[in-house]
């Protein structure tokens, strides 16, 4: 009986993008730009957050670990694709696949709690702005984000654990880029049936809860701005939450599509569309997002890229 929960498969093939030679050799080389922009702008913006003492506020704070987070998301998945491109080897240890698809959850799922956690940042600073300073302490911060990540944990162990008791004992071809959850439940040979639960309950729970938290945060948010008489304070309040908007619509998006429906009325093109979407091309968009319309945050980040300029010069002195 014990024999039934184990793999015979020792490795699966992840087929990447496209079959295509010169396909390829362009998405590994967009891959790569998005990549490096991913992590050079995630990374400036955590260092003017760190060395900018004006950006040392609760915003700012859970930004830092978003940039963060964003970084390690993407270094789950990017670097895997790069070397079966260079190594020509596309290859992945059953183990390995279980451990990128537990990172993946990880990241993932801190990402929608950082999400929700900055949309009631803002709702306190709009809403009860005098009373912003009592509420979103440091102590109060700090256990929001290590309550996201022991949350996000459990929640990539339940579901890592759960896909390890299936059995793969047939085809080990991934029509994807990396080990996602979809995948991997149509290649078992055995009974999925517990897993889409689980998604379908848990993961749905653990998705839309910070989600209708976001959607009841803005929508106070919505009714304290529309009370200000000045159409110039109006802009200034919702200004300050485009940034986040943005990124929840571009997340959550591509995440519903791609999580939320049945098995069966998923297609393997579209499905590593939106996973790109949420993968790659989100992280590497958030510092742009993030900076472009925040004075504060180009000021810093200004400052930054001046000193590192300057640097050089200055050790030649």
């Amino acid at each position: 009986m014990s024999s039934n929960n184990q793999s015979s498969v020792s490795e699966f093939l992840l087929l990447g993008l496209s079959r295509q030679p010169q396909q390829q050799q362009l998405l590994f080389l967009l891959f790569l730009i998005l990549y490096l922009a991913t992590v050079l702008g995630n990374l400036l913006i955590i260092l003017a957050i760190c060395t900018d003492s004006r950006l040392h506020t609760p915003m700012y704070f859970f930004l830092s670990n978003l940039s963060f987070v964003d970084v390690c998301f993407s270094s789950t998945i990017v670097p895997k694709v790069l070397a079966i491109h260079i190594l020509r080897n596309q290859a992945i240890s059953f183990s390995g696949c279980l451990t990128q698809l537990y990172f993946l959850c990880v990241f993932a799922e801190m990402d929608n709690f950082l999400l929700a956690v900055m949309a009631y940042d803002r709702f306190v600073a709009i809403c009860h702005p005098l009373h912003y300073t009592v509420k979103m302490t440091h102590h109060f911060c700090a256990l929001l984000v290590l309550g996201s990540w022991v949350l996000a944990t459990l929640h990539a162990l339940l579901h890592t654990l759960l896909m390890a008791q299936l059995s793969f004992c047939g085809d080990n071809i991934i029509p994807h880029f990396f080990c996602d959850v979809t995948p991997l439940l149509k290649l078992s040979c055995s009974d999925t049936h517990l897993n889409e639960l689980m998604i379908l309950s848990e993961g749905t729970m653990i998705m839309v809860t910070p989600f209708v938290c976001i959607l009841i945060s803005y929508l106070h948010i919505t009714c304290a701005v529309l009370r200000v008489s000045s159409i110039g304070q109006r802009w200034k309040a919702f200004s300050t939450c485009g940034s986040h908007l943005a990124v929840v619509c571009l997340f959550y998006g591509t995440i519903i599509s791609l999580y939320f429906n049945p098995s069966s009325s998923h297609s393997a093109g579209r499905d590593m569309a939106a996973a790109m979407m949420y993968t790659v091309v989100t992280p590497m968009l958030n510092p742009f997002i993030y900076s472009l319309r925040n004075r504060d945050m180009k000021g810093a980040l200004r400052k930054v890229l001046t000193m590192n300029l300057h640097l050089p010069i200055n050790v030649r002195k």
